[in-house]
């Protein structure tokens, strides 16, 4: 059977993971979803993950019992794709949470792109 939303699979995967207090979640691999884990990876939101051929595993963060995730929320659907220039980009949580975007220069979160000057899809917003 084919997703349609692969992306949003994998948000919801790492949501009810965290809900449930798993220590590691599994999720089919893809490059999509590897680049979205590199940028969680990256501002301090999982604590990593591990790529074989078919699969990935993720190793979520707590924090004193509290998971790093507090709301993960897909912004672009399949149905209803979501586009948003360097200055429209809105801040989440007041600069505390970030937006990762979909751009010609990869997949970043919105402080990068903004950094870089360049907008893209906006994939989703987590805080």
């Amino acid at each position: 059977m084919s997703m349609s939303d692969p992306l949003g699979d994998l948000l919801t995967r790492i949501r009810n993971g965290q809900q449930a207090k798993l220590a590691t979640i599994t999720s089919p691999n893809s490059r999509l979803r590897r680049s979205v884990l590199d940028v969680l990876k990256n501002e301090g939101y999982i604590r990593g993950y591990n790529a074989s051929d078919r699969e990935l595993s993720i190793e979520l963060k707590y924090s004193e019992g509290a998971a790093a995730i507090r709301t993960i929320k897909r912004v672009s659907t399949p149905g209803r794709r979501v586009y948003s220039n360097v200055k429209g980009l809105r801040m989440v949580h007041n600069g505390l949470g970030i937006t990762i975007l979909s751009t010609p220069h990869g997949v970043m979160s919105d402080h990068v792109a903004r950094k870089e000057n360049v907008g893209g899809e906006v994939l989703c917003e987590v805080f």
